[in-house]
């Protein structure tokens, strides 16, 4: 009879797994002999953080779960920043662990990867839960996916504990049917129907929860002549389109477009400081009157509005869709205002963001319809005020939320081999390249056509620019970068080395590689 082990991969491949990233130990060789023979593509990543993020990528890109596999103790805790970084973007992610053996938790016998109680940690984060009997596993993995597809997403944790793992385990039942995301009331129709059909200066913006939604959101605003305002989790919709506004509501010209509407409809996002506030002025637009759909009832709670409708957005406009009555007003006035006075909002911010956005804008025209992965790197932060990218979900990065350095390698690798031969560009810094630099060598190992732009200015140059600006000495912010050309040498990666020049970086991402490349953009301090 096969094992606790063998089952669960049997069980993630029925419910539609087909990559998962791993490092395997001997606390996981059971899973691993799972693996031997499954349709599932095992990813090998040269840290647990490093599986954790590639597991996010490939969520964002594809729309589906992501999925890690990490060892007892010290596996865990590695994946947990990444973990975090899903949960604070809302990206379903399963990490399954292991733990040790049942008769040995929380007793303190000094085992190899002991913790107090590893379970209790991880929820924390997330929802967890522990395989104690073979006779749980089928049940565990239904609630797993689940809870990935109930409300808001997020990371979830399953842990099986080492004398578990090996158990004999019968055949698992058929995975059960995913719950029904919520049904919109016709009352919360009709309410917001009235609102909107009456509102003479409608603006949208779209979240995270939009992701996806470009044909519908695009119908929604034609309808309502509604300027959208993307944050940064929504951008790639309506790329180019009249009524797109793809700025934060950070910046001070899009909060003017706010302040100016008479009705605000806010579409699956949290309404957090790194969208809202980024530069944490401790203000958020005018939003007391919003009209707010979210799938989270906790997310709804969290701010004043005039009514709130718990829905999944998408299910939300199609419904909503037939109850507007359409109009023509000065829909793309107000937004073609807003995109021209928020890009040159930049430039009062700090004067270097215009060209830094530039260098963004040169990707995006050398390689059209590719997926943008960021670090937290000055450009990302540039476009992240202002962006308009040109393929939907198309855009991601780790400047938002949680915020985590060495994020771009590994959702690279994930966002990759999610979306097979399409290009991926990995913009990072040379800081934060040196906090995941192994995850390059996993891009060579599955030949991924992934280019990574290192944005190298030998500093933590956001930091060290933060310090100026609050009159403190810049401490800590230079630390030496890799030499690029050896580095890129010694991952077997094609390199160019360019100055801070969008025109030739243009020219660096069009000449043809098959596989994954490294070029580096030299930047003056």
């Amino acid at each position: 009879m096969k094992t606790v082990g063998e089952r669960m991969v049997e069980g993630l491949a029925a419910r539609g797994v087909e990559v998962i990233f791993g490092i395997p130990g001997v606390h996981t060789v059971e899973m691993y002999r799972g693996l031997s023979g499954s349709p599932i593509r095992h990813v090998t990543a040269r840290h647990e953080q490093g599986c954790a993020f590639m597991a996010d990528g490939y969520a964002r890109a594809s729309g589906r779960p992501g999925v890690a596999l990490v060892i007892t103790g010290p596996g865990i805790t590695n994946a947990l920043t990444a973990m975090a970084q899903s949960r604070e973007d809302s990206v379903p992610v399963l990490v399954i662990s292991g733990v040790n053996r049942r008769d040995s938790l929380g007793k303190g016998f000094g085992r190899l990867h002991e913790l107090p109680d590893q379970q209790a940690m991880v929820r924390t984060l997330c929802p967890s839960r522990q395989i104690t009997e073979p006779s749980e596993v089928g049940e565990v993995l239904d609630w797993a996916f689940a809870t990935l597809a109930t409300g808001r997403p997020g990371p979830v944790h399953i842990e099986v504990p080492t004398d578990v793992m090996p158990l004999p385990c019968p055949p698992l039942a058929a995975p059960a049917a995913l719950p029904a995301r919520p049904c919109v009331a016709d009352r919360d129709m009709v309410q917001v129907a009235a609102l909107l059909n009456a509102a003479k200066r409608p603006v949208i913006i779209a979240g995270g929860g939009a992701r996806g939604l470009d044909p519908s959101l695009r119908a929604l605003a034609e309808r309502l002549d509604a300027p959208v305002v993307q944050t940064v989790n929504a951008r790639g919709m309506m790329h180019g389109h009249p009524l797109c506004v793809p700025a934060s509501p950070s910046v001070q010209a899009v909060r003017a477009l706010i302040a100016g509407s008479d009705q605000v409809l806010v579409l699956g996002s949290e309404i957090g400081q790194t969208d809202f506030d980024m530069y944490a002025t401790g203000t958020l637009p005018a939003l007391s009157t919003m009209i707010r759909v979210d799938v989270c009832a906790d997310q709804l709670a969290r701010h004043p509005a005039a009514l709130t409708v718990q829905a999944d957005a998408g299910a939300f406009v199609t419904a909503l869709l037939p109850a507007l009555t359409a109009r023509k007003s000065d829909g793309a006035a107000r937004a073609d205002v807003a995109r021209h006075n928020a890009r040159a909002d930049l430039g009062e911010m700090y004067a270097p963001m215009p060209g830094q956005l530039q260098m963004v804008e040169a990707i995006r025209t050398a390689i059209k319809g590719c997926v943008i992965v960021g670090d937290s790197t000055q450009p990302v932060y540039a476009a992240n005020l202002y962006y308009d990218h040109d393929r939907p979900g198309g855009w991601f990065n780790a400047a938002t939320g949680y915020g985590a350095l060495g994020f771009g390698p590994g959702a690279a690798v994930g966002a990759a081999l999610a979306l097979p031969g399409v290009p991926v560009i990995c913009l990072i810094g040379d800081g934060g390249l040196q906090f995941s630099p192994g995850e390059l060598r996993t891009a060579v190992d599955e030949k991924l056509p992934i280019t990574f732009v290192v944005w190298n200015n030998a500093a933590f140059m956001e930091i060290a620019e933060a310090m100026r600006g609050a009159n403190t000495e810049v401490i800590g912010c230079t630390p030496s970068p890799l030499r690029m050309e050896p580095f890129a040498a010694a991952c077997d990666l094609p390199f160019t080395s360019i100055p801070n020049e969008p025109e030739v970086l243009t020219w660096a991402l069009s000449q043809a590689c098959e596989g994954p490349r490294m070029i580096e953009v030299r930047v003056n301090r």
